[in-house]
């Protein structure tokens, strides 16, 4: 029994849980509180960099993540000639970029880094081959968002610290460099539609352009056997909780609220994301269905904020959400069928 009591003191699972929800619900609030542009990207970004990182960002992270986001919107808007006169090389152009980014991310770099990148690769990119001043708004959100999000993951730290006397986590060893290859194409085939989408019409589809990055880097770690259970049942979960969180909200829909409800949502999905609640899904899915439930969510507020019929674009929008997460389990089970082909004969 006296061995047990430290070993309990030294879980840091609860702190993280807290910190998750915590921090995500704070940056949900004070981005709508705000008004900022595209609201619902800084708690995204809030909610992978704390699932992300367990230590809180330093000075030098800090300036790290501004400088981060002056390269991404840097490399998307010198993309948008390219994708505005020669579309077919500019769409390659990108793709090759996603490819390179979700593979760094596979060979041991920085999954922050090439969230973000991927982030501002297509979304600057996209709306800025429609209307520069889109582009603009897209850098502006991203900016905010950034800042917004460094201050609420240093809040959350400061509120629900780890645990002192923690062992490093191991070292995960170096995959093999030709199933990195394989499975950063299926991640770089899953976003390219989104993509393209948000070419025709920007305004629609960033929300799914959001999705399908949420799902290009969960199928970085499914496997083709698992991809439906995975891929779809997170997507409907996040659709579900969307539809109870609106549900709840519409019975006082205040700021405070919005806050309270989000604390307690993602809260929920944080306890099984770290296995407080025994599960056999893996973090990517309850990950994965927290962000579908904010970027849900936060269209719908924006949606009924701008006198539109909230269930209609609702139902648009999950249609869409499910139509990308059934060709990613397409794609993923379509790429290991012919990685795991045998040669032909000489």
């Amino acid at each position: 029994m006296p061995t047990e009591a430290p070993a309990r003191r030294l879980d840091p699972r609860p702190q993280r849980a807290l910190r998750l929800a915590f921090g995500t619900a704070a940056c949900l609030a004070t981005s709508f509180g705000l008004a900022l542009p595209i609201p619902f990207l800084p708690p995204v970004l809030t909610l992978f960099l704390l699932a992300m990182r367990n230590q809180p960002l330093s000075l030098k992270a800090s300036l790290g993540l501004a400088v981060l986001a002056a390269v991404t919107t840097g490399g998307g808007l010198l993309l948008i000639p390219l994708l505005r006169y020669y579309p077919a090389s500019g769409v390659l152009l990108v793709a090759l970029c996603l490819f390179l980014c979700f593979g760094y991310a596979l060979r041991g770099g920085n999954n922050l880094v090439s969230t973000f990148l991927i982030i501002g690769l297509t979304l600057v990119s996209a709306t800025g081959a429609s209307a520069f001043a889109i582009a603009l708004t897209v850098i502006e959100a991203l900016v905010k968002g950034l800042l917004l999000t460094s201050l609420c993951v240093a809040l959350g730290h400061w509120l629900f610290p780890e645990p002192s006397g923690l062992a490093e986590p191991p070292v995960r060893p170096p995959p093999d460099p030709r199933q990195t290859a394989w499975i950063a194409l299926r991640a770089t085939l899953v976003v390219i539609p989104a993509f393209l989408l948000a070419l025709i019409d920007p305004g629609s589809y960033v929300p799914l352009v959001m999705k399908a990055v949420s799902l290009g880097q969960q199928v970085c770690v499914t496997s083709a056997r698992d991809a439906g259970r995975e891929l779809l049942g997170s997507t409907l979960l996040g659709g579900l909780l969307a539809v109870c969180f609106w549900s709840a909200l519409s019975l006082f829909p205040h700021l405070w609220m919005f806050f309270l409800w989000t604390l307690l949502f993602v809260l929920l999905l944080a306890r099984r994301l770290y296995r407080l609640t025994d599960n056999r899904q893996t973090p990517g899915f309850w990950l994965n269905g927290a962000a579908t439930l904010i970027i849900l969510l936060g269209q719908s507020v924006q949606d009924s904020a701008a006198g539109k019929d909230v269930y209609t674009a609702f139902a648009v929008r999950m249609g869409l959400f499910i139509a990308v997460t059934l060709y990613a389990c397409a794609a993923v089970r379509l790429i290991d069928r012919r990685r795991l082909r045998p040669l032909p004969a000489a």
